[in-house]
C-alpha cells in the first residue's frame, strides 16, 4: 500500500512539472507574438529576417507571376509589370559572362506577355526591371530575366546612363549590407505614349525602392527618375515612397506595422545609405 501511494505521488509530481513547462512555453510564445505585433520602433525580435513575400504590395486586379528568383504583377493593359520584386543577396553579385539569350514571352502570363518585336525600331530599349547582371550567379536565373514580362520601354540614354548607375549602386549596397530587397517598375498612369502593335505603354518615369531588413531593423530608400538622359547625382532622385504610391496607385509595405510603414513611406533621408 505504501509503495502504491509513493508511486502515485511521484507520478503526480512529474505530471505537475510537465504542465508547468508547457504553460511556460505557451506564455513565451504568446509574448513573442505580442512583441512582434506591437512593435513600432523599426526593429523586431531577434531571428531570421522576414521573407520578401512579407513586403510585396497588395494584390491588384493584375496577375501575380512568381518566378524562382523574382515576383511581378503583370498589367495586361500596359503589357508590362506594374511592379517587380526580388531579393538581391551578396553572393548573387558575380560575373559569369553568360551568353545573352533571346527575349521570349512569359508563358506564366495567362494572356501572354508582350512580344519582343513591339520594341523593334521603336526607338526604345528593352529595359530590364530585374537586371540580368543581378542574376549572374546561376544560368537559369540569368535566362529568366529575358522574359518580356521583365522589360519595359526605356530611353536608350536613360537605360545605359542614370538607370544603369542606380543598378550598379544597388549591387554595391547588396555587398555592403549583406543583401537588399528591391521593388521596381515604370509609372504606368497618366501616360499616353505606346509602342508596337500591342501598344506597350512607355512610362514617363521609373521608380526603384530598395530596403534592408538586416538584424530585424528595416530601412528603405526610394528613387523616381524621368525616362530620359540625365547626368544628375543619384541623391537628387530620392523621393518618399508616399510620392511613388500617389503616382502609381500601388500600396507598398502593406503588411508592415502601420506606424513603421508610415515612417518609412514619408522618409526622404538617405543618411543610412552610402550614396557617394
Amino acid at each position: 500500500m505504501k509503495n502504491s501511494m509513493w508511486m502515485k505521488l511521484v507520478l503526480m509530481s512529474i505530471l505537475g512539472s510537465l504542465i508547468l513547462v508547457s504553460c511556460k512555453k505557451q506564455d513565451e510564445a504568446a509574448n513573442s507574438v505580442v512583441d512582434h505585433n506591437s512593435n513600432t520602433s523599426g526593429t523586431r525580435p531577434s531571428g531570421e529576417p522576414l521573407l520578401l513575400e512579407a513586403y510585396l504590395p497588395l494584390a491588384s486586379n493584375n496577375q501575380i507571376i512568381t518566378h524562382k528568383y523574382y515576383t511581378l504583377s503583370y498589367d495586361n493593359n500596359a503589357e508590362q509589370a506594374e511592379w517587380l520584386a526580388y531579393d538581391l543577396k551578396e553572393d548573387y553579385i558575380v560575373n559569369n559572362d553568360f551568353k545573352r539569350p533571346y527575349f521570349i514571352e512569359d508563358d506564366l502570363v495567362k494572356l501572354k506577355s508582350a512580344d519582343w518585336r513591339n520594341y523593334k525600331k521603336s526607338g526604345y530599349d528593352r529595359g530590364h526591371l530585374c537586371p540580368a547582371a543581378d542574376m549572374e550567379f546561376d544560368k537559369g536565373a540569368y535566362d529568366d530575366t529575358f522574359y518580356t514580362s521583365n522589360i519595359s520601354p526605356q530611353d536608350h540614354d536613360f537605360n545605359g546612363g542614370i538607370w544603369n548607375r542606380l543598378e550598379q549602386k544597388v549591387r554595391y549596397w547588396a555587398k555592403r549590407y549583406d543583401g537588399v530587397k528591391v521593388i521596381t517598375g515604370g509609372v504606368l498612369k497618366n501616360t499616353s505614349k505606346t509602342i508596337g502593335s500591342e501598344k506597350v505603354v512607355v512610362p514617363d518615369y521609373f521608380y526603384k525602392i530598395i530596403f534592408d531588413d538586416e538584424q530585424g531593423k528595416l530601412k528603405a530608400i526610394a528613387f523616381l527618375m524621368p525616362n530620359k538622359k540625365s547626368d544628375a547625382a543619384l541623391y537628387t532622385f530620392v523621393v518618399s515612397i508616399d510620392k511613388i504610391e500617389a503616382m502609381t496607385g500601388i500600396d507598398f509595405f502593406p503588411k508592415v506595422n502601420d506606424d513603421l510603414e508610415n515612417a518609412l513611406e514619408k522618409n526622404t533621408s538617405y543618411k543610412d545609405w552610402a550614396l557617394n
